[in-house]
This record gives C-alpha cells, structure tokens and sequence, in this order.
C-alpha cells in the first residue's frame, strides 16, 4: 500500500480539529485503502468517515468524522499523488531534458509522464507506460480531459521518435478514452525533416477526424539546446520554414472551421514569431484551448493590454523601469511598451534582449531564460530602480531560476527591485504603471 503520509493540515479545518499532524499517515478511510490521491478524493466526499490514522509514535487511532458531502478535510501529502509520479519510459529524440547539462537541480531530470498529472495539472502524456487496466482506471474516474503527446499518428514512425516499441498503438488507446466519454487535446512537437511535411498532414487530418471528442491539436516547435552531444541530429526552423509551416496548417484550419466552426489545430505563437508574421486575433484561437502550451498566450496577452490602456485608468506615477526578456518575444513586447508609454507619458521603460547563452541561441522563449544569462547581458546597461521579468522564468512558488540564481543575486549585483510578471496582459501593464505596491 501506497503511504498517504500528511505534509501539512490548513488551519482551523476537519483534519486539525480531530488532531491531525504533520508526519501522520492515513491508512484507509472507512477501511479502503488509498492507490493515489484520487482514491483518496472520491473516499473523502461520504457524510461520515473513519479514518484510520497512524502517528509518527507508531500509535493507531480511529477518528469518526461527520462532514458536509463537498467539504474537504484540509490535508495535504509529501507525495501530490500519494504513490508518486510515473516516469516516463521513452527516449523522444527532441527530449529538452535529455538536452540539460550537468549540475542543474536534481528534480529537473526527471521525466514525468503520468496521466493523473494530465488532469491535474495539464501535463501532455505519450501513453506509452499505460496499460488497459490504467486506461479503464480513467475511464471509472472520470479524469477528463487527458492532453496527450501524439507527435505522428504513423505508427512506425511514432516507434522511432519515442525510441519505444510500444509507442505505435496511441490511436487505438485514444480511441478507447474516447469510447468511455473521455474528452482529450493533443500536441505534436514538430521536429524538421521528421514529422513535417506529409506526416504532419496525415496527422492533422486523422485526429481531426475524431473531433469532438479530440478537442484540440497544438503544433509546437522542437526546443534544441547547445548539450545535444550523442543526441540525433535536428535542426531547428528557420523564417523560411516556419512562414511553410503556418501556410500548410492555416489551409487545414479554414476547411475544419467550414465543418465545425471550430479550427481544431492551432499553431504555437514560436512559429509565427519565427516567420515574423503577426499573432492572429483572439477569435482565431477558439477559446484558448491549447493556452496552458503556449499557444495564443501572445495573442491572449495583447487583447488583455488593449482592454487596460482603453478602460482601465491606473494610478500613474513617473517611473523608470527595466524589462528583461528573451530574443523571440522581444519585438512583441517593444510594441506593448510602445502603446503603454504613449499613454501613460510619465512612464519610461527600457527594454534589454537577453539571448540564451546558457542553452545556447537556439533557444529563444523566455521561460528557459536563466539567470546567469540576465546577470551577463545586465553587465551592458543601466539597470532601473526596479527590474521585471517574466515570472515563466522561476521555478512555480520560488524566487530560483533553472540554473539556481536567485532573484536576491539580481537584486544585489544590481541594486535594483526585480518584479516577476505573470505571462497575461493585466498584470503586466499593472506591475509597469504602478509597480507591486498595490499588488
């Protein structure tokens, strides 16, 4: 049995009022045992609990608990799952953790591919590690939707971008969720001159086919860092390719919005960058399926920019503030400054593009900027009393970038503030009008 051990217990809930304590393990509730954290969420919505409770001294207790059917009882475990996250057990050819140096946090080099993850958090997952017995596990559970990494519907293919055997079935166990009610986006990770051209045509056209029970497809572009040694030879998309890639899929996207008024594939806002062609409109992006993958955020962001600068008056203070950002969003966000500073005339901001020396220059978004790229392109400026960058950049609740600087190191090598921003419009524009005092 999986240990479901207690990590911390919310104050003034079920769980501390009944004693409840960190360290505690939860044995069963009302005499089931627990395989993973959704076990435990379907147990805990009875009326009436008894929990079986083994302290830290070895003791066992047994707490009767009388609840409202929604109400949660406050805990939270050392493991999210209770069992542990699944690793994944492919060699994908275009795997950016495979593409790290040494030295890096230890927890960057696991690779997870775990369905529960899916749901939970909107993780993509091949499948591959996920027998029918796991399938119907998601069936029962409900855990819908399941974003799914499919990269070719070619099977053989599909079994040599993955170096896994058993890669090749992903549409027949699609097509099982899909039986059992289960609702599933998907992505492809495109990698030149191997799942391009007529393999990304038959792969749109055959998950197209099962929408709407595929709500969506995002075609991302293969990140490449300069650690490839002993890794298969990609190359990365150049303006010519990307300007291919959006053609090819844009006469996809008007024939299935004729359909079903709906585009299902969406292309990563990387490729129009790439090919220096404009972000479409919100309405292009049908919703923002696909948003948590970066897709349409840019667009999502621009809209979110508009809507402050014509309806949202902030409190205007002169400022002078420095913004951070990698080389592929750096024309973007020069045009964004452009139309805030043409509003609010007090505000001077200074836009610096940091290229990624860490990883190497192929690598342009700026979430995998880290922070020694920043101290060493800083070095070349006047630094701002206060310094914003994308919050994408940190590690999710610290203030640590991906090669272990920390915002503290910035702050003092520069005597300046720095303000991480999350990636939507109003809180960009809010943190460069009034900065974080008013939050």
């Amino acid at each position: 049995m999986n240990k479901a051990i207690v990590k911390k217990v919310k104050k003034d809930s079920i769980a501390s009022l009944v004693n409840i304590t960190e360290g505690d393990i939860l044995l069963s509730i009302n005499s089931k045992s627990m395989i993973d954290i959704f076990d435990y969420m379907m147990l805990i919505q009875d009326e009436e609990l008894l929990l079986t409770i083994q302290k830290p001294s070895g003791d066992i207790w047994e707490i009767e608990i009388d609840k409202e059917e929604d109400e949660d009882l406050g805990i939270t475990f050392t493991e999210e799952l209770i069992d542990g996250e699944k690793s994944c057990n492919n060699k994908c050819i275009f795997c950016f953790i495979d593409q790290l140096p040494k030295g890096m946090r230890e927890t960057l080099y696991f690779k997870d591919d775990d369905s529960r993850l899916s749901f939970l958090t909107g993780n993509y997952v091949t499948l591959t590690n996920m027998p029918m017995k796991e399938l119907e596990r998601i069936a029962k559970l409900r855990l819908s939707p399941i974003n799914i990494s499919v990269h070719t519907t070619n099977p053989e293919l599909r079994k040599a971008m993955l170096n896994n055997r058993f890669a090749g079935d992903v549409m027949e166990k699609i097509k099982y969720l899909i039986s059992q009610g289960i609702s599933i986006n998907t992505q492809i990770v495109l990698c030149k001159g191997v799942n391009d051209g007529n393999e990304l045509d038959r792969s749109i056209l055959e998950l197209s086919e099962l929408y709407p029970n595929i709500e969506s497809l995002s075609v991302v572009p293969v990140g490449l860092s300069k650690h490839r040694e002993g890794l298969a030879k990609l190359e990365p998309f150049l303006k010519e390719d990307a300007i291919d890639i959006v053609n090819q899929i844009e006469k996809y996207q008007k024939n299935l919005y004729k359909k079903n008024t709906n585009r299902f594939v969406y292309i990563a806002d990387e490729f129009y960058l790439t090919a220096e062609i404009k972000i479409p409109d919100s309405s292009y992006y049908d919703g923002f399926p696909q948003i948590e993958n970066g897709v349409g955020l840019l667009a999502s962001m621009r809209d979110e920019i508009k809507d402050c600068l014509e309806n949202t008056n902030y409190i205007e203070n002169e400022r002078d503030i420095t913004i951070a950002t990698g080389a592929l969003a750096y024309p973007f966000i020069v045009e964004m400054c452009q139309k805030i500073m043409k509003k609010y005339d007090k505000i001077k901001i200074h836009i610096i593009k940091v290229d990624n020396e860490f990883f190497g220059h192929k690598v342009t978004v700026v979430g995998l900027l880290t922070g020694s790229d920043i101290l060493r392109e800083l070095k070349n400026h006047k630094i701002s009393s206060e310094l914003l960058i994308a919050r994408s950049m940190l590690k999710a609740d610290m203030d640590i970038f991906l090669d272990n600087v920390t915002i503290r190191d910035i702050e003092e090598k520069f005597k300046t503030t720095v303000i991480p921003v999350l990636n939507e419009g109003h809180d960009f524009i809010k943190k460069i009008v009034e900065g974080v005092v008013n939050g």
